[in-house]
């Protein structure tokens, strides 16, 4: 039996007396130098188009290593302060510091990213020949090339400076929105993390007052939430429209190093199979007794083998199942679970949702979730490990190679989800339990086919109206729900039309488009997992590998090499999406 693990993170290791620690204040001041060194010297350097300047180019790279990974860790912080607790107010000063500090390293990088665009190609291929500079020769062209497609140095500074108070400031204010909403649930006052467990309890009547209750808060205040998300968009296409870029995607997908044919390959390969998933809601509706679904039921167990987990056993599920796949992914959990990286503990006042975040000056990783014991709980927190385990197989790369973007994240993350959901699956001892392990299952080839493809439907129409004017709570509700009918097939009775309000992707200003990678990740890592278990034993080397690649080429390349697939063609996706459609294949047969 192993050790008792507790369900709450220590943060102290870091910085000790959270958002009054003065170790942390001291951490701010030293991160606010350290970027100023680095400005004083890029703003000193002139490059001589000479093979000998790759010298000066290394000192930089050094000193921006040393600048980003002050500040990372204090980002990392701040996040983890305040999902533990979102009445803590200073925690919400300290993360508006830190976006300062992080907006004056970006304009430091701007100007460095212009200088790069200065050498001629032929002295620029010299420079890359040999030491630090080849090892970071990927990512060092990219920012070259981005350069070179954005407006002059001085404007980019000034929209960086401008996004402080305006396009991130607007993201703020949704993080205080949604730390100000309240579920009123019977007598209860439920946080919308708390609330959005009781969408997945088994009494149908709780899942219908709860979601009553849900839509009322989100509509209470859409108006806020509209204006905040017109402002985004808004600020986001001025920038565009300003640097030339027509095609709204263009970004999302430069940022996730892919091409706008493998996006369409693998849309296009989800739009024809969705017959077979509206099978699947269907027949839940009528295991359920119902004629149809309703957004409110779609997290509904079926039958009434009660699988919950304590924390506990859920820990030890996953070491015990990471290690059929490999030594390194299990040693790995065990270490996050031993040393109380985790925050799973179910109280009110958390922040809703689940995250990773990584400390690079002290090389360790902290979890963010609230466990109740569900299935989709033991899921999400081998989901948070995935993403760990990738920053820890990159831990001896350079910061510069280990900036993987998100579509690879989700990717290792969904790898690690699908281990042990397998597992669940495989080890049920009833049929009942292997009913609704399945089912949950396939309840995330839902979520990534349809739910996460409503989004990227909707975001897309968005777009296009939002260069006409701003949108109005009303259209943006229409718009909300004709992609979810579209997305699900019509296969539900009722939607959740204030599911634009509700979602903190739309809102997150870090990476425009903050859905379509997930899909990715999920169905590249569904092709990596048939390749470990067509493989067998020793899989693991090669999965390291791959995510050690993982953010200095793109993801065809990626794929080309390790994989020896081209992501373009709907082959790879069909092949991956096929697995999706066994599950509900056997499902079905379950359920004749």
């Amino acid at each position: 039996m192993s050790n008792t693990y507790s369900d709450v993170w220590n943060l102290d290791v870091f910085f000790e007396g959270g958002s009054d620690s003065p170790a942390f204040a001291d951490h701010l001041k030293a991160a606010g130098e350290q970027i100023e060194k680095f400005k004083r010297e890029v703003d000193r350097w002139q490059p001589v188009d000479q093979p000998d300047e790759g010298q000066r180019l290394v000192n930089l790279v050094e000193l921006f290593d040393g600048a980003a990974r002050k500040v990372r860790q204090a980002g990392a912080f701040v996040s983890c302060l305040h999902a533990q607790n979102t009445d803590d107010k200073k925690a919400g000063q300290l993360k508006a510091t830190v976006t300062e500090l992080s907006a004056s390293l970006q304009s430091a990088l701007t100007t460095f990213d212009q200088q790069l665009s200065g050498f001629s190609n032929e002295v620029w291929d010299k420079l890359l020949q040999e030491g630090l500079l080849k090892e970071l020769r990927f990512v060092l062209t990219e920012r070259r090339e981005r350069a070179a497609e954005k407006l002059s140095e001085k404007e980019e500074t000034a929209i960086n400076a401008l996004s402080v108070d305006g396009y991130h400031g607007w993201g703020q204010m949704y993080d205080l929105l949604v730390g100000k909403t309240k579920v009123q649930y019977k007598e209860e006052s439920l946080s919308v993390g708390q609330a959005a467990n009781k969408l997945a309890d088994s009494d149908r009547s709780v899942r219908k007052e709860v979601f009553a209750a849900w839509e009322q808060a989100w509509g209470e205040k859409e108006d806020f939430y509209a204006k905040t998300l017109n402002h985004l968009a808004g600020f986001r296409l001025n920038v565009y429209k300003l640097r030339g870029w027509e095609d709204v995607l263009k970004e999302p997908l430069d940022i996730n190093r892919m091409k706008k044919e493998t996006l369409d390959a693998m849309w296009d390969v989800i739009s024809d199979n969705k017959e077979p998933f509206v099978r699947f809601l269907n027949r839940k509706a009528k295991l359920l007794g119902l004629e149809k679904l309703s957004w409110f039921d779609l997290d509904a167990p079926i039958g009434s083998a009660d699988s919950t987990m304590s924390y506990q056993q859920g820990a030890d599920f996953i070491v015990e199942n990471f290690a059929e796949f490999g030594k390194e992914m299990a040693e790995f959990a065990k270490m996050a679970f031993e040393n109380d990286w985790i925050e799973a503990e179910d109280r009110p006042g958390k922040a809703p949702g689940g995250f990773h975040t990584f400390f690079p000056e002290s090389s360790q990783s902290r979890i963010f979730m609230t466990y109740s014991g569900t299935p989709s709980n033991v899921s999400t927190l081998a989901h948070e490990l995935g993403h760990g385990f990738h920053t820890y197989a990159m831990r001896d790369l350079h910061l510069l190679n280990r900036n993987y973007a998100m579509n690879v994240a989700e990717t290792a993350s969904t790898f690690a989800e699908m281990i042990v959901s397998d597992a669940s699956v495989k080890n049920a001892q009833t049929k009942e339990e292997k009913l609704g392990l399945l089912e949950d299952k396939i309840q995330r080839s839902v979520a990534l086919l349809m739910n996460i493809h409503s989004r990227f439907l909707f975001e897309t129409k968005f777009y296009e109206e939002r260069k006409q004017g701003v949108v109005n709570p009303e259209r943006l509700g229409e718009l909300m729900k004709n992609a979810q009918t579209e997305a699900y097939g019509g296969a539900l009775e009722e939607y959740h039309p204030l599911f634009w309000a509700s979602k903190l992707h739309f809102f997150i200003t870090g990476v425009p488009f903050y859905n379509f990678p997930y899909t990715f990740g999920y169905l590249f890592s569904l092709g990596i997992y048939a390749m470990a278990q067509e493989e067998g034993e020793g899989y693991e080397e090669k999965y390291i590998a791959l995510l050690k690649d993982s953010a200095s080429m793109t993801v065809e390349e990626l794929a080309q090499k390790h994989m020896n697939v081209d992501l373009t063609e709907k082959e790879f996706w069909e092949k991956a999406v096929r697995m999706c459609v066994d599950d509900v294949e056997e499902f079905m047969t379950l359920t004749e």
